[in-house]
C-alpha cells in the first residue's frame, strides 16, 4: 500500500513539475521574441507545445513511463539548442543550467539509477556543447551587454525557483509519507517498542513481573452475528472498540488486540507503572459504564463480561512482515479465564489484583471459581 501511494505521489509531482515547465516555455518564448530573437523563441515555445501533447498523451493513455522518458528527454535536450541557437554560454547566459532539472528531476520521480544514467547524460551534454562553442561555426547574434547580463539573472533565477520549488513539493509529500507510515506503525506497536525495532529490527522480548490484564468480551455475540448484516455489525464493533481505545489512552494502558468480539489491554506496558491495577480497574468500571448506555445491533441492551488479573508477563514482537505486539505466560491465560467464567455486566477480578487495588469500594462479592487447569481460585465481583 505504502509503495503504490509513492508511485501515485511521483506521478503527481512529476505531473504538476511538468506543468510548470511547459508555463515557463511559453513564457521563455515570448520573452525572446519580444527580445529580438524570434529564431530562439521557436525553441522554448515549441518545447511548450510538445511538452503539452506529452500532458495529454498520458491522460488519455495512462502510458506513464513513456511520458516521463519524454519529459526528462524535452528538458535535456531544449537547453541546449536554445543556448546554441545564441552563440554560446555567455550570450545565452548560461542557459543550459536549465538541464540540470532533467538529472534531479529522475531522482525526485523515478528510480535512483535512473537520476544516475540521466546525470551522466547531463554530463555529457554539457562537455559536448562546450566543445562545439569552440570547433563548430555557430550562429552569433549580436547580443548587447546588458541583455546578457539580464539572461544569466533570468536562468539563475527561473531554473533554482523551479528546482526549489519542485524538490520542496517532493519533499513535503515524501514527509506526509513518512508521516502516514509512522502512525500506521504506532497503530501496531507501542512507541517505545516502534522506536527499538527502528533502530534495531532484531528480537525484542521483555519481561515484566507484575502487570493486570484486561479481557473484555460481549455477551452471546454469536447469536447477534447471525442476526445482522456483516457491514452492521463490523460498523457496531468498531464503534464500541473505538470507545475502548480512547479509555486505553486516558488510562495509559496498551491495547494488545481484538479477537472477534473481545478486546484485551494491558496496564503496565511498555513503560511500568505501580499503579497499574488500579488503571486497570478504572478502565474496566468506565467500559462497562459506556456499554450499559448502549444496545446491540439487534436492539437489545448490550452486556459484557470483564475479567482483570495481575501477574508476571513476557511481552514481545513477533512476525518478519506483519508485526504483533502480543504477552505471554500463566498471567494471560488466568486474565482470559477470569472474563470467560465472569457475570455479564460485571468485572471479575483475581485476588492479585484486589490486592494491589487502594479502592476496592467497587468490590461487592468475593466467591471462589472453578479455573480450568488451575482449580478453585478466589475472585471478586464488581457491582452491578
Amino acid at each position: 500500500m505504502i509503495t503504490k501511494e509513492r508511485d501515485r505521489l511521483h506521478k503527481d509531482g512529476l505531473i504538476n513539475f511538468s506543468m510548470a515547465f511547459t508555463a515557463a516555455g511559453f513564457l521563455w518564448s515570448f520573452l525572446y521574441f519580444i527580445l529580438g530573437f524570434p529564431q530562439s523563441a521557436m525553441i522554448p515555445g515549441g518545447y511548450a507545445v510538445l511538452s503539452l501533447l506529452s500532458l495529454f498523451f498520458v491522460f488519455a493513455t495512462g502510458k506513464y513511463l513513456a511520458f516521463r522518458f519524454l519529459q526528462f528527454l524535452f528538458i535535456l535536450i531544449l537547453p541546449v539548442l536554445l543556448q546554441l541557437s545564441l552563440g554560446g554560454f555567455e550570450n545565452s547566459g548560461a542557459v543550459i543550467i536549465w538541464a540540470i532539472l532533467c538529472p534531479l528531476g529522475a531522482l525526485s520521480f523515478a528510480p535512483v539509477r535512473q537520476g544516475l544514467v540521466w546525470f551522466g547524460l547531463f554530463l555529457v551534454v554539457l562537455v559536448l556543447t562546450g566543445l562545439a562553442e569552440f570547433y563548430l561555426q555557430l550562429p552569433i547574434p549580436r547580443v548587447e551587454r546588458n541583455l546578457q547580463i539580464l539572461f544569466f539573472v533570468i536562468n539563475i533565477v527561473g531554473a533554482g525557483t523551479l528546482t526549489f520549488f519542485s524538490l520542496f513539493y517532493f519533499i513535503s509529500k515524501n514527509k506526509q509519507e513518512h508521516d502516514r507510515a509512522e502512525n500506521l506503525l504506532l497503530n501496531i506497536l507501542p512507541e517505545p517498542i516502534a522506536e527499538r525495532l527502528k533502530r534495531n529490527p532484531s528480537t525484542i522480548a521483555d519481561g515484566y513481573k507484575i502487570v493486570s490484564i484486561l479481557f473484555a468480551d460481549i455477551e452471546n455475540f454469536t447469536a447477534i452475528s447471525q442476526k445482522v448484516s456483516p457491514e452492521t455489525l463490523v460498523h457496531f464493533l468498531n464503534d464500541v472498540f473505538s470507545h475502548f481505545d480512547l479509555l486505553a489512552e486516558k488510562y495509559g494502558m496498551e491495547k494488545i488486540k481484538t479477537i472477534g468480539d473481545a478486546y484485551m489491554a494491558v496496564s503496565g506496558i511498555p513503560i511500568w507503572n505501580e499503579d497499574h491495577a488500579e488503571r486497570a480497574m478504572q478502565m474496566a468500571l468506565e467500559m462497562q459504564k459506556f456499554v450499559k448506555t448502549l444496545h446491540d445491533p439487534s436492539g437489545k441492551p448490550l452486556r459484557m463480561r470483564i475479567g482483570i488479573h495481575s501477574g508476571p508477563v513476557v511481552a514481545g514482537v513477533i512476525g518478519k512482515k506483519k508485526f504483533a505486539y502480543d504477552l505471554w505466560g500463566d498471567a494471560v491465560n488466568t486474565a482470559s479465564r477470569l472474563e470467560s467464567h465472569g457475570v455479564p455486566g460485571r468485572i471479575q477480578i483475581s485476588e492479585t489484583t484486589y490486592d494491589l487495588l487502594e479502592d476496592t469500594s467497587q468490590i461487592e462479592i468475593r466467591r471462589l471459581i472453578d479455573v480450568k487447569g488451575k482449580g478453585e481460585m478466589r475472585a471478586y465481583l464488581s457491582y452491578d
